[in-house]
Order: structure tokens, then C-alpha cells, then sequence
């Protein structure tokens, strides 16, 4: 059951925001502005994803620089735009040197953006076209169809081929029971014997099979990737051509390639530094919340010293003084440094961006407080966002791990006793930990905020102090705050917390932490700087 609950997850992220093309038609010449009858996905067609190409038929050669080369057979005669489109866009040479710019194992890898962000690309008829659906043609592993922002009137250039999951009548079921779309018995069948991602048939334009190179895609879906999908390394198509099918041996299945998923070594268990007590005389910050309190701060220099130097000088500056919690999401955390107040202002002591790293020492366990960024750790400024998170469990991890995230036992550990966002570990420059005053962040996080998440009522820091550790309390866990003061220290982690998952997995917060056998997750929420965008 994880695997659907994995598959409807990726959906939703697929549906909502991430497989954008280029646009708005605009009512586009050669004919692209005609849109294509409405499917009828009742009836029991044949499913031609896997019918032979013949000898002369036009073909795709997509060359992947270090993966090797994969062939595509195309459909014009069930989806004519599509073919169109993209065998055109070939033969001008747009996709030679894009990347593959999205990538999530056991669902998809995404390409054909020439901003490599998700965001870019066109359509040969100048903005964007309404490709259509097709019953004859559905999301078998191996499928290749056009990313769009809600409707197949938005497909542009970005295209994805399908890695998907083993699909039994049980996940068929639960897919039609959930949506309403109908699988027929032909569908089944195929489904059953090549796996797939069975849940976006009908809302996305399929117009190609891969018959030559599916070990290809399936080894490329294994890459690391960052917090947004994007792989660390770029995945690179050195070159897609237009060709003909000259009777080569068709593969269509990964069952007809000698293959096994490349073997990762394991995450290496370093110690996890966040809780590490001050010392006397170290520095820290005192933040100043009007009407809240105090919440102090440890710094850590020796994995973030970039990070913890901006942060310090912004703070003897001033800098942060008056400013606001300008987003703030329950369950997830709380985001401010930004003098504009509305996400797209702010820059570091250096001027503009700096890149202040990550470091496995430091991980998104409730308390921490790291950088917001547009993208990656180069485009830090002085927005930060502070954790608050939720408690996450053996079958959470499950399900993040099948996403391609990775996380060492310490790591486990801390997240499964003190909670947090594990899922932006990796992508965020983590700098320091509340050592006291965590109960005040806990409050802060269910004030009210609008559509942006915007609180109602200004919430205000006061100031930004830079001084020294000089042996006051540490209260680390939420657990530690019951309204009775301690000046102990705390060394281990608590058994139990006051963060917990609603029964039914939902997390109100678009954090992606359910692994609940009948519900679906959200979509990964993100900690972003100078877009605003989520």
C-alpha cells in the first residue's frame, strides 16, 4: 500500500504545480488553437503504446551524455499536435544541451525546459497547445508525454517519460475508486505486465513509447537529487534527432533488459550536531518577539561559518530589528528577515546572494533555523525560516526513501523523538538550534494567516542580539516546556513530544510526512526566498 500511497502522492505533486509548460494559449496559427474531441477512456480499446513501429516510420534518438541512447516510437495517429510539436522542435534543435531537470524515482524523469527550472520553454505555434488524450495510448513505464500547468491546453516543450511502479488490479482499483477514471480489462493487462503511473491517464498528452534504452531511463531515475527533484549533477540530452526505425530490436519492457537498479552506498552515520549544548562565553542570538518573548539561539560556525557570519552581522547591524514572520505554516515553520514583508526582499552582508552550503551535521530537526532560498544554497540572502515540523515514524521515512530522499539512523532517530521537515535536508543551509524558547515558535505557528500565509497580525521581531552564552537554561524539545522551569541540561532526546499526526495523515501544513494505507499526501511544501513562489 505504500507504493499507491507513494503514486497518489506524486500525482498530486505532478497536477498541482510542478509539470508547468509555457503558458496561456493565445490562440495559436497552424491550427494549434483547435481543441481535440474529448476522450471517451470507457470504452475497451486497444492499447497501442506497444505496437510495432514499421520499417521507414519517424522515430526520436535521444543521446543522454554518461547514460547512452534512447529511442521513442511516435503516435501521430492519436496524437498528431504532439508529434508534431516535438518531432519539429527536434529537428530545430531545441532539446540538443537541455537537461533533465526533474527527476523522481518510481514515477518520472522531466525534461525540455531551456531555463531548467520548470518554468520555461514553448510550443512551435508560439505559446502553448492543446495536445488532447487518447485512450489507445496510456502511462506504461517507458510512456513519453507533455508536462502542463492543469490542462493538456497548456503542453509547451516539457515532456517526462514514465518510470512509474508495478501495478497490480488492486491499484487499479483504488486509483478508479479515488477518481473516478475508468481502467479498462486492455489497460489492466498492460498495466499489470509493464508497471506504469496509471493515475494520470486522461489529464496528460502521451504521444511516444520507448522501444530501445528503457535500462536508460530507469538508471537516470536513480540520480541524486536536491529538495526540488532537480538532480545534483546534470542529466544532460546531448542530442534528440528525428530519424527512421530501420527494423532494430524493440525492447519495450524493463523485463527485456539484463537489468538491475544501481546499488547506493549507505548514508554514512555522522554524529548530529543541533543539540550540542553551548559553551560559556560562545556567542548566540537573542531574538526579541513583541508580545511573545525570547528566543535564543546557538550558532555553528564550524559547519556553517558563511551562514553564521551573515546572520551576526545582519543581527549588530540592525538589520533584522522591526522586521516580521512574513509566512508562517503550521506544522512546518516559520519564515521572516525579509524588509519588504511579502517574500521577495532581502540580500546577505555581501551584497545580493552567497552560498552558504549544507552540512550532514546539521539536520531540520524542530528548533533549527536555516536560510530560505529560490532554488538552492547560492541564493541565500537574509531570510530564514525557523522548524517547528511534526514527529515522523519508520513508515514516513518508507515513504520519503521511495521519493529518493536519504537519511543516516542518527538522523532517523531525532526526527522519530524531537520531529522536524527532514525533507528539506540537503537543499537549505541549516546554521543553528533554539535552545530556549521553543515554545514560543510552537506558538507562532497557529496564529492565523491568509492565503499566503501571511499571519492576519504582524508578527514583529523586536531585535536581533548578538552576545555571549553565559550558562543560562537549555530547553531543547518541546517537551521540556510544561510550565516548570529548569536550569538542567537536557542530553537526550524525549520519549515522546506534543507534535503528533492526525489519525488520518493529513498534516495541515502541505508538508509531505503521511504514510496513512488510504490517503493521499500533499505536496512537498518548500522554504523559498525572492520568488514567493511555492
Amino acid at each position: 500500500m505504500i507504493k499507491k500511497v507513494l503514486a497518489a502522492a506524486a500525482g498530486l505533486l505532478t497536477l498541482t504545480a510542478a509539470l508547468t509548460s509555457c503558458g496561456t494559449n493565445s490562440g495559436n496559427s497552424s491550427g494549434s488553437s483547435d481543441s481535440p474531441k474529448e476522450a471517451d477512456w470507457s470504452q475497451n480499446v486497444e492499447i497501442a503504446n506497444f505496437t510495432a513501429p514499421q520499417i521507414g516510420d519517424k522515430v526520436i534518438e535521444m543521446n543522454i551524455r554518461d547514460y547512452g541512447t534512447v529511442k521513442i516510437r511516435l503516435f501521430p495517429e492519436y496524437a498528431d499536435k504532439g508529434v508534431e510539436n516535438f518531432t519539429k522542435l527536434a529537428e530545430d534543435g531545441y532539446y540538443d544541451g537541455l537537461t533533465f531537470h526533474r527527476v523522481i524515482e518510481d514515477f518520472m524523469i522531466q525534461g525540455g525546459d531551456p531555463l531548467g527550472t520548470g518554468s520555461g520553454g514553448k510550443c512551435i505555434w508560439g505559446n502553448s497547445f492543446d495536445g488532447g488524450t487518447d485512450p489507445h495510448l496510456i502511462h506504461a513505464a517507458g510512456a513519453i508525454a507533455y508536462a502542463n500547468s492543469g490542462s493538456t491546453a497548456t503542453n509547451g516543450s516539457q515532456f517526462y517519460i514514465v518510470t512509474g511502479t508495478e501495478v497490480t488490479d488492486e491499484d487499479l482499483d483504488y486509483y478508479q475508486n479515488g477518481s473516478g477514471h475508468t481502467y479498462t480489462e486492455n489497460a489492466r493487462e498492460v498495466y499489470k505486465k509493464a508497471g506504469g503511473t496509471p493515475f494520470l491517464d486522461g489529464n496528460y498528452t502521451v504521444f511516444g513509447q520507448v522501444y530501445e534504452g528503457l535500462d536508460v531511463v530507469f538508471n537516470i531515475q536513480h540520480v541524486d537529487t536536491n529538495s526540488s527533484d532537480k538532480p545534483i549533477n546534470d542529466v544532460i540530452m546531448d542530442s534528440v534527432k528525428v530519424t527512421e526505425y530501420n527494423g532494430e530490436e524493440l525492447k519495450w519492457y524493463i523485463s527485456d533488459y539484463d537489468y538491475q537498479a544501481p546499488t547506493e552506498p549507505p548514508v554514512e552515520n555522522i554524529d548530529i550536531a543541533n543539540f550540542t549544548a553551548p559553551q560559556e562565553g560562545e556567542t548566540v542570538v537573542d531574538l526579541k518577539i513583541k508580545d511573545y518573548g525570547d528566543v535564543m539561539i546557538k550558532l555553528f560556525p564550524e559547519y556553517a561559518e558563511k551562514g553564521v557570519e551573515n546572520f551576526v552581522e545582519h543581527a549588530k547591524e540592525g538589520y533584522y530589528d522591526g522586521l516580521t514572520f512574513h509566512r508562517v505554516i503550521n506544522e512546518f515553520m516559520i519564515q521572516g528577515g525579509d524588509p519588504l514583508g511579502n517574500g521577495m526582499g532581502g540580500e546577505s552582508i555581501w551584497g545580493g546572494e552567497f552560498d552558504g552550503g549544507t552540512d550532514p551535521h546539521l539536520i531540520h530537526t524542530a528548533g533549527a533555523i536555516a536560510y530560505a532560498n529560490s532554488g538552492s544554497t547560492a541564493t541565500n540572502g537574509s531570510q530564514f525560516y525557523i522548524v517547528t515540523g511534526l514527529v515522523y515514524t519508520d513508515s514516513d521515512f518508507d515513504v520519503l526513501e521511495k521519493r529518493g530522499y536519504k537519511f543516516s539512523d542518527n538522523a532517523k532517530a531525532l526526527y522519530k523523538t524531537v520531529g522536524g521537515t527532514p525533507h528539506l535536508d540537503g537543499g537549505y543551509t541549516v546554521f543553528g538550534q533554539v535552545y530556549d524558547g521553543l515554545d514560543i515558535i510552537f506558538k507562532i505557528q497557529q496564529v492565523e494567516t491568509d492565503l499566503s500565509d501571511k499571519p492576519i497580525e504582524d508578527v514583529i521581531i523586536e531585535s536581533a542580539t548578538v552576545g555571549e552564552y553565559s550558562g543560562g537554561k537549555i530547553r531543547w524539545y518541546i517537551t521540556d516546556y510544561d510550565d516548570t522551569d529548569t536550569d538542567e541540561e537536557n542530553s537526550d532526546a524525549p520519549e515522546d513530544t506534543d507534535i503528533t499526526q492526525e489519525e488520518d495523515g493529513e498534516t495541515g501544513s502541505d508538508a509531505e510526512v503521511s504514510a496513512e494505507e488510504e490517503t493521499s499526501e500533499a505536496e512537498t511544501t518548500t522554504v523559498e526566498d525572492n520568488t514567493d513562489a511555492e
